[in-house]
């Protein structure tokens, strides 16, 4: 006998456990599909910040900017012991792109879009102090900014999240992997392939929160749902021996003007991000040699004592992908908007399949707010068990 769950979510990274987690606490069944392991794609490869997303701004992404402060806001209280407020440098030389009239313009933009809350306030680093910035070149500075965002363990966050959705009732099948699924008038059929063994699952909904993977997961489903043009963007990471230790600096590569963030990170110094457009296959996604080059060298502008020995100091590298909607361009200009794709019009019915398209760490929880009004016609009445902007999570 097939058994049956309100939802099905196909995915357990960051924008999976999200969904479970907002299913589960609006009383609903559900059970989430992880072909590998929790955050085993992106949502471990990330700059591991909780941030409003300053440079956001620059694309007038304004609403996106505030829900992600919000957000943010929300993560520091309900998540202690896993999202912690760091100070943020911005240094502004005499070549530096964004010149420090138009930096101050951002802050205080920023600043207003968080509420004019105390942790969104800027301030200006007085030349004085210069010296106390881990060894950060000096020659030719005009300015120094100082911020504060937030910085998290990004698998230990996704792990907490998923944590609390079991707590409320959701299950985990892992590892776990799709194999197909038939839309039907009511939802759809689920076929997956848990622990070698093969089964099946009737969905009101299937929630696809597949990162990278999602258009073959779209693949996989009779009759073929309609998908979005997507580009995969891979964004690559180092970590060198050594830790800054005044907070984190975000800094701009004079190659291309890229913001690139320098962090302490477990007894070490993180950098990154790049954006290389990818195509192939994501479960394959490796730092390329010119991404490392490129970060080595951003890092060795700034702080000296990295480029005696590079790429000697490196002691990890890794690469996520991001998905972003396809265009011409550069990937840095593309919204960072998430997007909810449904298999059919809302005149033909509810969803039976909806696709989450993009995202960011910070804002997982409102992309599952904004999920669940999305399916909230295709499911059952059900009497809310809690509500995520209340619900506290615990490090695993």
């Amino acid at each position: 006998m097939t058994d049956a769950r309100d939802v099905v979510v196909v995915g357990g990274g960051i924008n999976g456990v999200g969904v479970a987690q907002a299913a589960a606490a609006a009383g609903h069944s559900v059970r989430l599909l992880e072909k590998q392991a929790l955050a085993a794609g992106t949502s471990s490869k990330s700059s591991k910040l909780i941030h409003g997303g300053l440079r956001y701004l620059e694309s007038y992404e304004f609403s996106l900017v505030h829900e992600s402060l919000d957000e943010r806001a929300r993560l520091l209280r309900l998540a202690p012991d896993l999202v912690c407020l760091e100070r943020f440098h911005i240094p502004i030389y005499s070549d530096t792109r964004r010149r420090p009239w138009l930096v101050r313009i951002g802050l205080s933009l920023y600043a207003l879009l968080g509420g004019l809350r105390k942790e969104v306030r800027f301030t200006s680093l007085p030349r004085s102090r210069w010296d106390e910035l881990d060894g950060l070149v000096t020659d030719d500075l005009d300015a120094v900014f100082q911020y504060h965002d937030a910085q998290t363990d990004d698998a230990a966050l996704t792990a907490a999240v998923m944590n609390s959705a079991v707590d409320l009732g959701a299950e985990l099948a892992m590892p776990a992997e799709l194999t197909g699924a038939e839309l039907t008038d009511g939802g759809c059929l689920v076929h997956y392939v848990e622990n070698g063994a093969e089964r099946s699952c009737e969905a009101r909904v299937l929630v696809n929160a597949a990162g990278p993977w999602v258009n073959r997961v779209l693949g996989r489903i009779q009759p073929a749902p309609p998908k979005e043009q997507i580009d995969l963007v891979q964004g690559s990471h180092l970590v060198v021996r050594g830790q800054v230790e005044r907070g984190i600096y975000y800094v701009e590569s004079p190659r291309d003007g890229r913001a690139i963030f320098v962090m302490p990170w477990k007894g070490a110094t993180m950098v990154g991000t790049t954006e290389t457009k990818f195509r192939g296959d994501p479960d394959e996604v490796e730092p390329l040699d010119a991404e490392k080059n490129y970060l080595i060298r951003v890092l060795g502008r700034y702080f000296p004592r990295y480029a005696a020995d590079a790429p000697d100091a490196v002691i990890d590298a890794f690469a996520g992908l991001r998905v972003l909607p396809a265009g011409p361009g550069h990937a840095f200009h593309r919204t960072r908007e998430v997007i909810l794709h449904p298999d059919r019009e809302k005149k033909e019915g509810p969803p039976r399949v909806l696709t989450i398209y993009g995202g960011k760490l910070t804002s997982y929880r409102a992309t599952a707010e904004k999920v669940m009004e999305r399916i909230a016609a295709g499911l059952p009445d059900r009497e809310a068990a809690a509500d995520t902007k209340e619900l506290r999570l615990r490090a695993p």
